[in-house]
């Protein structure tokens, strides 16, 4: 959740064009990143008809993650630019709402995607396990629905407590006053920031344990591949699984760590934590939707493809 981005003190110039310019320099790469997996998809959606589960759930993932970023990049620009208009109602409290309607949809899809390699790719001798293993297609799309549900729920919720609490009695003259308001507000959103910790710990566990599980299994293999001296192909292709779920595990334990503590230091007014945690978690849905890119054969072919286009045409002037 996004409730002030970055802090506006007495000395609102020293962060607000860096914080920008760093904004800029994170959001719009992860856009196009984004926006790539959803362009792939769609056109492989219209030519075949179709998408398997894991594509479902991708394509979902970068389209919550794309809007997550422009609505973050969009708050960072209007808090710089034009600080007045968040005078205006509805224009904050929509400008929340969306953020983290999309940010909460970024994050249940992320805990889904790991789940479903986890249930797909492990191979653990277990009767739920199994059954999850044959059902998990079917549930997938019901899994997608509920997050993207539960996240319009937590955006309206964050829409009305904003409303509520703190926007129909602030009377702003100055950025100043207006970031003095935002912080007695967030004295009084406790309750608010309580149930997106939580939520978010939970989607954490789940993520940890499927991880975990997922990295345990793929050991195991590759221990088993090694006795028997199967082909190196099926070692390496295991290797590189299990190098790009350790990559997103770490990933997704820095970003949930620096939630927690945008969260806990919005409340305690450290500027400094602020703007690294808000930093680190605008780079992470570009930089794992470029590694999830890497791990797809048909991502990675398409954008190997437009590279290649590209760099012939750039050739050619």
């Amino acid at each position: 959740m996004e409730v002030s981005p970055f802090p506006q003190q007495s000395n609102v110039t020293s962060y607000g064009p860096m914080a920008l310019a760093i904004t800029t320099l994170e959001a719009f790469p992860g856009m196009w990143i984004n926006a790539f997996i959803v362009c792939v998809l769609c056109v492989a959606w219209v030519k075949n008809k179709t998408l398997n589960s894991n594509e479902k759930i991708l394509l979902l993932l970068g389209f919550s993650r794309f809007w997550c970023l422009c609505f973050s990049w969009i708050y960072v620009f209007v808090l710089e630019i034009f600080p007045y208009y968040f005078l205006v109602h509805p224009i904050f409290q929509l400008l929340q709402g969306s953020y983290s309607f999309f940010n909460c949809s970024n994050l249940w899809v992320s805990a889904c995607l790991c789940g479903f390699y986890c249930i797909k790719i492990a191979n653990f001798r277990n009767r739920f396990f199994s059954y999850l293993k044959v059902k998990i297609d079917r549930m997938v799309p019901w899994l997608l629905l509920g997050s993207v549900m539960f996240s319009l729920i937590i955006g309206i919720f964050v829409y009305n407590t904003i409303d509520k609490a703190v926007c129909k009695n602030l009377n702003f003259t100055s950025p100043e006053r207006l970031w003095k308001a935002t912080t007695r507000r967030e004295q009084h959103l406790f309750p608010l920031y309580f149930l997106i910790g939580f939520l978010y710990t939970t989607l954490f566990m789940v993520v940890i344990f499927s991880a975990v599980f997922l990295l345990f299994s793929l050991w195991r293999h590759k221990c088993k591949m090694q006795t028997n001296s199967l082909n190196s192909l099926s070692m390496d292709a295991h290797i590189k699984a299990m190098k790009s779920i350790l990559s997103f595990f770490i990933m997704y334990t820095i970003n949930f760590t620096f939630v927690i503590l945008s969260l806990v230091y919005s409340m305690a007014y450290q500027s400094h934590v602020l703007f690294l945690a808000y930093l680190i978690q605008y780079a992470y849905p570009g930089v794992h939707s470029l590694i999830l890119i890497l791990s797809n054969p048909k991502l990675e072919k398409t954008l190997i493809r437009i590279l290649s286009c590209v760099k012939c045409k750039l050739c050619m002037r």
